[in-house]
């Protein structure tokens, strides 16, 4: 058997490292970020100074984190940039590196606001780089009781880099991911077509204000909607044809791929026919891994063009509303005082006008009865 190398040993991590970095890329925001660094820190260099900058525009940090309370910043921003203009893009860099000489280091506002209060003697930064600008930034500050770190120390301090990098850009991935979710859902609540997303087990993925008005309407028409929440369920009928619309694609696909022209199920509201949802299966690919999405759309086939009309404007109205406005609206609707408005939903009779106002300002009516015709 071959003695193991050299390289193979050193690629090894200490396992005291071993649950902190878990927690590192186990971290989905910047403050599970913050404390998993911590972690990873302390167990590599107990009991040192750390601090986290993130956010930099393009050198000077936007958020900045650390381990004792400091009256001014920790980050050496003239330093640093002095620096990086002659030296591009590097990671590991000592603060030696930042200064000439101890004269200047002393000199510093880096010395007299991070190295003095914590009687600090060595430190190091370790800085991530993206396309064209930093990052983010963490500077590890030992007193000088601890002296400075072997050279063990430092090469596990320079390899820890790379962990940092990977879950960094793990949650950079992450947040983007968050905002346009959260970008994509705020639109779809303005959006007037009612419209539902269901997984394949038929749980709500996502269903937006429109949607929700629609099913209130779908169990007690439009006119007995406003009188039940808008949390309504899913009609029984949308479900079935969920369940249905499953079997078929199983039945034409048995290896689990969807067939090019799989067809769309209709649904029709069992007494009013005027009523009816459009069920497709949704998926990336048709060697996706995951299975389909359902996606549903409701629809009013009114056969008068005005009450149809109405109809989807009052939904396309009432979408952009928030929830408690659409409340008020509902209560208006009902013929109630602002006075009364304001007990039955537990607000002051001032906050109920500031919503009325609101309210008429986004839906571009002047008076209470013209909201009311508007609604109709």
């Amino acid at each position: 058997m071959k003695p193991r190398s050299k390289a193979t040993a050193a690629s090894i991590v200490d396992p005291g490292l071993e649950k902190p970095l878990l927690h590192l890329h186990a971290a989905n925001n910047a403050d599970s970020f913050w404390d998993a660094v911590q972690d990873v820190i302390e167990a590599a260099l107990p009991t040192c100074f750390i601090g986290l900058t993130l956010q930099h525009n393009p050198i000077l940090p936007r958020i900045a984190k650390s381990t004792q309370k400091l009256t001014g910043s920790f980050f050496p921003v003239t330093a640093i940039e002095k620096h990086f203009n002659s030296h591009p893009r590097r990671n590991v860099v000592f603060i030696s590196d930042f200064f000439s000489d101890e004269r200047h280091f002393k000199r510093s506002l880096f010395y007299r606001r991070c190295m003095l209060p914590t009687n600090g003697q060595w430190a190091i930064g370790l800085f991530f780089w993206g396309i064209r600008r930093l990052l983010a930034a963490i500077v590890v500050v030992r007193s000088m009781q601890q002296g400075e770190p072997s050279r063990s120390q430092i090469r596990l301090i320079r390899h820890l880099h790379a962990q940092f990098q990977t879950a960094l850009r793990r949650l950079r991935l992450l947040e983007r991911e968050r905002a346009e979710r959260v970008a994509f859902e705020q639109f779809m609540r303005r959006v007037p077509l009612p419209t539902v997303l269901l997984r394949w087990n038929l749980r709500l993925v996502y269903q937006n204000q429109a949607a929700a008005e629609f099913c209130a309407a779908w169990q007690k028409g439009f006119s007995g909607a406003r009188f039940i929440k808008l949390k309504a369920p899913l009609p029984l009928e949308i479900l079935d044809g969920c369940r249905a619309l499953k079997k078929r694609w199983r039945q034409l696909s048995p290896r689990g791929l969807a067939p090019a022209n799989f067809s769309d199920q209709t649904i029709r509201h069992p007494t009013r026919r005027d009523l009816r949802a459009t069920i497709s299966l949704k998926q990336i690919s048709s060697a996706a891994v995951a299975r389909p999405h359902f996606l549903v759309e409701f629809e009013s086939l009114r056969g008068s063009p005005n009450r149809s009309r109405t109809t989807a404007a009052s939904l396309s109205h009432l979408a952009r509303l928030t929830k408690r406005e659409q409340h008020l609206v509902r209560l208006v609707c009902d013929g109630r005082s602002n006075q009364e408005i304001a007990d039955a939903s537990g607000l002051s009779l001032e906050t109920v006008k500031k919503h009325l106002h609101s309210i008429f300002c986004k839906l571009e009516v002047p008076s209470r009865s013209r909201l009311i015709a508007l609604m109709r």
